[in-house]
């Protein structure tokens, strides 16, 4: 036990240093080492974990790593792998705010959104084909990848398509046929280099206020990290004036600059406004209640399973959630694959995954 909690501490570490390009690209890193690589679950599992993971508050990517965590190795890998994902980013956010600069690094950006990119669609590929059990399910699945691509919300999307699923169900049973399968969905952020300007709190802050609003955001976050940009501006600079516009949109270039949970931004937010024990105050705050959702809910997915309902519901959310994932790729290339060179590390990063499956993602990003 000691040695497969090891195994995935140290993988998960691995994925905390590299995993670049948003949740939708450390879903898609976790799904080729784990099942892809690994095969430490079977695909199905892992829909059904990451249908779940959606399906509930908190930053889905860090929800995620704490499920496969839980499932091999109970509580102790349930902490050790979500500390081990969340703590590079968490330290790097630290150490960049402490220098109070981040190094220009667009050319480094241009070369890995494209491999994010093919990353993303790659995992979309293998996780749709299990999660389209039926044309009504593959019908679900594009119908969500038009809505996201729209402007709906991705809960809504989700939410949707699982009543869907279940309508499609009940339907179908009473008409002696069977039912439905299986994804998720989360969103990706443009990164650029920036120069902060560190400066305080623009109103005395202090430590409880800080955890307490953390633990807030931690409690109640549904959806990307656009959802929590657009929190933040409500409640700490529209609202308690805690911070000023350009501190904000500092401290969401550096969640987006770091690899990991985009989350980290409250690390550097908790530094801004209460110095280093701001900052580690926050950072537990808003990942811990995580830790709490995943140990409550990951004991209910398999009864979800026994149940008809509830399983066509889970299945509705997870091809869903692959529509979702299809969207984030489509808007993120739209917005990347601007010029030749991107187009030639894109294709370049897709023939080299086809030639080499069992390829880690981390390599590629490293490349």
């Amino acid at each position: 036990m000691i040695g497969e909690i090891g195994r995935l501490a140290l993988l998960f570490l691995k994925l905390g240093l590299t995993a670049f390009g948003g949740p939708a690209a450390h879903i898609a890193m976790m799904e080729a080492e784990i099942v892809e690589r690994r095969r430490w679950l079977k695909r199905e599992q892992f829909l059904d974990l990451l249908g779940a993971t959606n399906l509930i508050p908190g930053p889905n990517s860090t929800e995620m790593a704490i499920h496969i965590g839980f499932v091999h190795g109970g509580i102790v890998g349930l902490v050790a792998v979500g500390i081990c994902f969340i703590l590079p980013a968490v330290l790097l956010t630290s150490i960049l705010v402490k220098f109070q600069t981040v190094p220009q690094v667009d050319a480094l950006l241009y070369g890995i959104k494209p491999v994010v990119i093919v990353i993303i669609l790659g995992a979309v590929h293998r996780l749709g084909k299990q999660a389209a059990k039926n044309y009504g399910l593959i019908v679900l699945g594009g119908l969500v990848l038009c809505a996201v691509l729209i402007g709906v919300n991705e809960i809504f999307a989700l939410l949707g398509g699982g009543i869907i699923g279940v309508l499609y169900h009940i339907l179908n049973r009473r008409n002696n046929r069977s039912s439905p399968t299986p994804l998720f969905g989360l969103t990706l952020f443009p990164i650029s280099g920036v120069t902060i300007a560190v400066t305080g709190a623009t109103k005395p802050v202090s430590l409880l206020s800080l955890g307490l609003f953390f633990l807030k955001v931690g409690s109640v976050l549904f959806g990307s990290g656009y959802v929590l940009i657009a929190f933040l501006q409500g409640e700490l600079v529209d609202g308690a004036r805690w911070l000023e516009r350009q501190q904000l949109l500092d401290a969401i270039a550096i969640g987006q600059f770091t690899p990991g949970p985009v989350l980290s931004t409250a690390t550097f937010i908790g530094y801004l406004l209460a110095g280093l024990p701001g900052a580690a105050i926050s950072s537990i705050c808003i990942f811990a209640p995580s830790f709490l959702f995943v140990l409550v809910t990951n004991p209910l997915i398999p009864r979800l399973r026994q149940s008809a309902i509830a399983g066509a519901f889970l299945d509705a959310v997870n091809v869903s959630a692959v529509g979702v994932m299809m969207a984030v790729a489509i808007q993120l290339a739209y917005s990347t694959l601007t010029d030749w060179g991107t187009w030639v590390i894109a294709v370049g990063t897709a023939i080299v995954l086809l030639r080499y499956s069992k390829l880690s993602s981390a390599w590629l990003v490293f490349g």
